[in-house]
């Protein structure tokens, strides 16, 4: 199923589909109507990368009851489809009939936003048909009650028919958890405000029938961009002579880009065919970025021409004769779309070209009519709008300002600045204002992590602060290896042991020795065995505390915390005193030493000490000392 699902969403798509929580087919299409009303100025106002939000009523199919629903696709600008999550949410929130779900290409990507949050039952295999919109709030539908035993795997997606039934009668059991819901929302606020804010106002030095065609439909700015930015040899060709919007009849004009679009067009290192006309001032020009601007534009539009077939009809007087369009008119004038502009004011044409291009694209095409090209509307409003070159050349006499592109550029501390609040979002106790660096918690996450159990899905990473400590019992662990293993002397390894002594007291001629007495040298007593183990063990400990491999580790300190210590090293080669010498080694402080030295050796580039301790949510500060002086070792 989860297959099926994904292939059915294009790449760089999202698809938001809502159904009627208690059935009734019949008011859908009394939804879709609503919906567009009370959301008319948010869509109206919008301008859209690839495709608009839009909504269609799509009969029961299988599994799948009727619903209102559609997929827009977002290509390059990845806000458009946090937008179309926002509108989702509120429209639940508006219309509490309709639970809604909201996918694409890979899969239930609210979940991947979540992903730190999510109960460790729900996976790839198990979320299709959980994740929903109802009432304004995010829920996710929990596992079906089954009678198997405990530590069965996790039962199969439910339909949509059984997570609407639960959304109905359950409704409070499918909340999901408030860190899941937190970080999703957090994605998306920010909005209606935010959509002003996405908007970028340049001056662009364009051909004067651009300028007429943007006024009458704002949103081919969008298509013009991308035909640029995904131009071909091919597509060039038809800007070698400029058939439709030659340089000769160019005017200074503001245009509203979305940021993203602005930075598509900035970004592309362009230089105009001789032949086509276009020129350049120098860099140092005043109002060399409009020209450049304009002229990157002004390619995009022919280009789109170049590929249309032929002009279609007039399709402004069928938007206006819609008997829905009175009704969105409307709404628009309650909710202060026009903001007090005078009608038949410049400002106040420009807000009504665009609320007339997002009906005409999102409202009144059939579900069966074939798209027009952006190309074959630009023919037509050339051919059904006159302008007065004189009167754009007045206008362009007293623009407005364009916006600081400033943005466009980010600076290293900017970025280090940006990386470090996403890490404080992701992770709220790594903030270094609340956080102190308790070195013993880095200890203890570490035996954490040991002592985890890791199946054939990786290691768990013991870094949830809500988790019951887990410890590790050296002796248990031991003993269990003994029960395995066998405690008979015949299971210990001493055979090399035994072939070090026969070596120091033979010689090469003794090569007749005794298998006899081999074996019951083999079959001396474990403690016995034990005991010369332990007595080879000290004396080793004894002649490596002289060389520099002991005095490199780090012993406890008498009456001290293991960590909180001083790193002192241990006495040197003429300490006389045995005590001093076998003194035990301070593990805890050896294991910190050592994943400070390795993050110091990072340079505060990713590593394998800093990756695996933000696994377990230990978060360090940055390096001011090395680890190497003699300081101590504080929280």
């Amino acid at each position: 199923m989860e297959g099926g699902r994904r292939a059915a969403v294009a790449e760089d798509a999202v698809r938001y589909r809502l159904f009627p929580v208690a059935g009734g087919e019949a008011a859908l299409r009394h939804c879709a109507d609503g919906i567009l009303l009370r959301f008319a100025p948010l869509l109206a106002a919008y301008i859209w990368q690839r495709q608009p939000f839009r909504l269609r009523c799509v009969p029961a199919r299988g599994d799948t009851p009727a619903h209102i629903g559609g997929t827009t696709l977002f290509g390059d600008n990845v806000e458009d489809e946090w937008f179309i999550v926002y509108l989702v949410r509120e429209i639940t929130r508006e219309f509490p009939e309709l639970a809604a779900r909201v996918d694409d290409n890979d899969g239930e990507f609210l979940l991947i936003e979540a992903a730190d949050f999510l109960p460790k039952w729900l996976d790839p295999e198990n979320s299709d048909n959980r994740v929903f919109f109802y009432k304004g709030e995010l829920h996710i539908i929990p596992l079906l009650e089954t009678h198997g035993q405990e530590g069965e795997l996790p039962a199969s997606s439910p339909t949509i028919s059984q997570a609407l039934t639960l959304l109905s009668t359950r409704s409070e059991e499918c909340l999901a958890a408030k860190p899941i819901r937190t970080a999703v929302y957090k994605r998306i606020s920010g909005y209606p405000e935010k959509i002003q804010a996405s908007f970028h106002r340049a001056h662009c030095y364009l051909p004067a029938g651009i300028v007429a065609v943007l006024r009458q439909r704002p949103s081919l700015v969008a298509a013009a961009v991308q035909a640029f930015y995904l131009r071909d040899p091919i597509d060039l060709r038809a800007c070698r002579s400029f058939q439709i919007f030659p340089p000769d009849e160019r005017v200074m004009t503001v245009v509203t880009f979305t940021k993203c679009l602005y930075a598509q067009l900035m970004q592309q290192k362009f230089v105009p065919d001789r032949r086509s006309g276009y020129t350049l001032p120098p860099p140092s020009h005043p109002q060399y970025k409009a020209h450049e601007l304009g002229m990157k534009l002004a390619h995009g539009f022919e280009i789109l021409c170049s590929k249309c077939s032929k002009a279609s009809p007039d399709s402004k007087t069928s938007v206006l004769s819609n008997p829905l369009w009175e009704r969105f008119l409307s709404s628009l004038k309650e909710k202060s779309y026009f903001k007090g502009e005078m009608e038949g004011s410049a400002k106040y044409l420009e807000l009504l070209h665009m609320a007339e291009d997002y009906f005409q694209h999102s409202v009144t095409k059939p579900e069966s009519s074939v798209a027009v090209s952006p190309g074959d509307e630009i023919l037509t409003l050339l051919q059904t709008t006159t302008f007065d070159l004189k009167e754009f050349e007045k206008e362009a006499a007293c623009l407005p300002p364009g916006n600081d592109d400033s943005w466009l550029e980010i600076s290293p501390d900017d970025l280090d600045q940006m990386l470090k609040e996403a890490t404080n979002e992701s992770h709220p106790s790594s903030n270094e204002e609340e956080q102190k660096y308790d070195l013993e918690a880095v200890v203890e996450s570490m035996k954490a992590f040991v002592s985890k159990v890791s199946t054939h899905e990786g290691a768990e990473m013991p870094w949830s602060s809500d988790e019951a400590h887990v410890t590790f019992d050296v002796d248990s662990f031991t003993n269990a290896l003994d029960r395995i293993l066998g405690a008979g002397s015949e299971e210990l390894d001493s055979d090399d042991l035994d072939e070090e002594e026969e070596f120091e007291f033979s010689d090469e001629d003794d090569e007749d020795l005794d298998v006899e007495n081999q074996r019951q040298a083999q079959k001396a007593l474990p403690n016995e065995v034990t005991g010369s183990l332990k007595s080879y063990m000290k004396e080793m400990d004894c002649e490596l505390a002289h060389t520099n491999v002991g005095r490199s580790f780090t012993t406890q300190k008498k009456g001290g915390s293991s960590v909180k210590a001083t790193m002192a090293q241990n006495a040197g080669p003429d300490s006389g005193a045995e005590d001093a010498e076998l003194t035990p080694i301070d593990l805890d402080m050896n294991l910190v030493a050592n994943l400070l030295e390795s993050y110091s050796a990072q340079a505060g580039l990713a590593g394998p000490a800093s990756n695996i301790l933000q696994s377990m949510g230990v978060y360090l500060p940055e390096n001011a000392d090395h680890i190497g002086s003699n300081k101590e070792v504080e929280e």
